[in-house]
C-alpha cells in the first residue's frame, strides 16, 4: 500500500527553515493511485473538518489512510523536519467543502506537533483557497510560499508558535486530508469528541 506515496519525492523535497520548518511536495500521491483514492473519497456535502472515524469511504481511500499512518511515511517526515514522532499518536480529519469564511490566519493548537495536509483536487484556477505560509499574523499577503490545493500535493510543517498560515476566501469543493501527530492520546479523544459534536450540529442545521 505504501506505493501510493511518492516517498522519494518527499525525501528530495527542499525544507524551508525560516520562520518555521515546512516543505511542499507536488505529486506526492502516486498518479496510478489517485483515481482510486478520489473515487473512494468520502462524500462530504458540508463545510468543516470531519474526523475520519465519522465518515464512510471505499477501500482505496482506506488503503491511502493506512499508508499515511504507516512507519515509512512517519520516518520520512521525521528525517525531513528533524523531529522525533516515535510513539506519538496520529489524528486525521477530512474536508470536502470550503465556505467563504474559512482560511483566516491562524496557528494550529499547541497539542499538534506536526501538521500534514494532502490535497485531492484537480487543477486549481481560483485565486482563493491557496494556503499561504506566512511571516506573521497580520498580513495574508506577507507570505513565504503559496500552495494551490491541486491533486496529490503535500504540505507538512512543524506547529511552532509562529507557524501562521491562511488563505484567501473560497467557496465550493476543496478536498483535503489533514494528519496530525499529537502530544498524547488524550488529545485524540478530546479532538474527536469536539469535531464529532461540531459535525453533528452542522448536519442538524444544514450548514
Amino acid at each position: 500500500m505504501n506505493n501510493m506515496l511518492n516517498i522519494e519525492a518527499l525525501n528530495n523535497a527542499e525544507v524551508t527553515r525560516e520562520p518555521y520548518p515546512f516543505l511542499i511536495v507536488p505529486g506526492f500521491v502516486d498518479g496510478s493511485a489517485l483515481e482510486m483514492i478520489e473515487k473512494d473519497f468520502p462524500e462530504i456535502s458540508k463545510p468543516g473538518s470531519f474526523p475520519l472515524e465519522t465518515l464512510r469511504y471505499g477501500s482505496g481511500f482506506n488503503q491511502f489512510m493506512d499508508a499515511l499512518r504507516g512507519p515509512e511515511f512517519r520516518h520520512a517526515v521525521e528525517r525531513k523536519l528533524g523531529i522525533n514522532l516515535d510513539k506519538r499518536p496520529t489524528m486525521i480529519t477530512v474536508r470536502g467543502q470550503a465556505r467563504s469564511r474559512d482560511g483566516q490566519i491562524h496557528t494550529d493548537s499547541k497539542t499538534k506537533m506536526v501538521t500534514v495536509l494532502v490535497y485531492l483536487n484537480g487543477k486549481w484556477e481560483a485565486p482563493g483557497g491557496r494556503l499561504r505560509m506566512l511571516r506573521g499574523p497580520d498580513n495574508l499577503n506577507d507570505y513565504i510560499a503559496e500552495v494551490p490545493p491541486v491533486q496529490g500535493t503535500l504540505l507538512a510543517f512543524i506547529n511552532m508558535p509562529n507557524a501562521w498560515h491562511g488563505h484567501e476566501p473560497f467557496e465550493g469543493q476543496r478536498r483535503s486530508i489533514q494528519l496530525n501527530w499529537v502530544t498524547d492520546n488524550g488529545v485524540v479523544i478530546r479532538e474527536k469528541l469536539r469535531h464529532s459534536i461540531s459535525a453533528f450540529f452542522k448536519r442538524l442545521k444544514g450548514k
